[in-house]
């Protein structure tokens, strides 16, 4: 991690940190490398959340501190934090926990893809035997989505036949990739850019097929939510109404408008030379909305992971009530 870089990032977002005045505030609290703050920053730089009638306030932190989900719920249910994301799974696992949060807005299909080194043997999911898996943590949902799809379309689970590799960290699997001390990493989307642009590394397998395979739908399905407290949701709805429709309405510009993926490039990005493939990369996995027939596709892609991969992989039997809140 480099330090300069974080609070650089945090100055964009500094930046346009203007008096909250008498509107709620919203605190959020993301992974200074993850791809949700380029959504939260076209928020602040167009200034949408004030617009829509709260008050966004971001700031950035590192994954080796905010990696946990415990650190999530914690932070959720004692009202240290307002905002943050995490795929549906982890909400549903921490929610039949007992922990009082509420996934209610999309954010995409967040899943990542399998990096090796170019002279790699690994071609695809029939390859994975035998070699040595770098995960950010065993729960990782690409890890998941990988071992189901294993047992589903080639009949083992790369579980018991390959070795696997925690780096705690996305810096960390980084790092690992690139010193050849595992023959392949599972990396988050944002950051696979930085390892396949150099020429020295391809991505074998996006993530993002299996969600397709696995599905059975052509719907582009949300895996990452927005979640909120019970406790911020009650005392602030209207706040969280009008994140969601920030939301959209930052994600229809990010969509159409190469502008302020000029700025954020700038401003956000460590290497500008994988601007374009992050900004292509965000503009396919990103979902601008969600209703009761995806969240009926939601349900049946856990179903079919949990039928596959079972309540061990995934940490949850089943998704309770009240994981998503569809009212905005």
């Amino acid at each position: 991690m480099n330090r300069d870089h974080v609070d650089a990032q945090q100055a964009a977002f500094d930046a346009h940190h203007d008096d909250p005045g008498d509107l709620p505030v919203m605190r959020a609290r993301f992974e200074y490398n993850g791809s949700p703050r380029f959504l939260l920053y076209a928020i602040k730089r167009l200034d949408l959340d004030h617009r829509h009638g709260f008050h966004l306030d971001v700031q950035l932190v590192t994954d080796e501190l905010e990696s946990g989900m415990e650190t999530i719920r914690h932070r959720l249910d004692e009202g240290d934090t307002d905002l943050v994301d995490t795929d549906y799974i982890s909400v549903a696992r921490e929610r039949a926990a007992g922990a009082n949060i509420v996934a209610f807005h999309p954010y995409g299909r967040t899943v990542g893809g399998l990096v090796a080194p170019e002279d790699t043997a690994i071609e695809g999911l029939a390859d994975l035997s035998g070699h040595r898996l770098g995960v950010t943590r065993r729960l990782d949902k690409n890890w998941i989505l990988t071992r189901a799809a294993c047992r589903k379309f080639h009949d083992f689970d790369p579980a018991e036949t390959a070795t696997l590799v925690e780096a705690d960290s996305r810096d960390d699997l980084t790092r690992l990739i690139r010193g050849g001390e595992v023959d392949a990493g599972f990396q988050f989307w944002p950051l696979v850019p930085e390892l396949t642009e150099t020429g020295r590394f391809v991505e074998v397998l996006p993530v993002s097929d299996l969600v397709q395979r696995l599905a059975g739908t052509d719907d582009k399905l949300p895996i990452a939510t927005f979640v909120t407290g019970d406790s911020y949701l009650d005392a602030h709805p209207e706040a969280v109404r009008g994140f969601a429709a920030a939301a959209q309405d930052a994600v229809d510009h990010l969509l159409t408008r190469d502008d302020i993926w000029d700025d954020i490039s700038r401003r956000l990005l460590p290497d500008a030379t994988v601007a374009s493939a992050v900004t292509t990369g965000w503009r396919e996995m990103v979902v601008t909305e969600w209703g009761a027939e995806t969240i009926a596709g939601m349900r049946r892609l856990f179903d079919h992971l949990h039928a596959v991969a079972g309540a061990d992989a995934l940490g949850v039997e089943t998704i309770p009530d009240g994981t998503f809140w569809l009212d905005p």
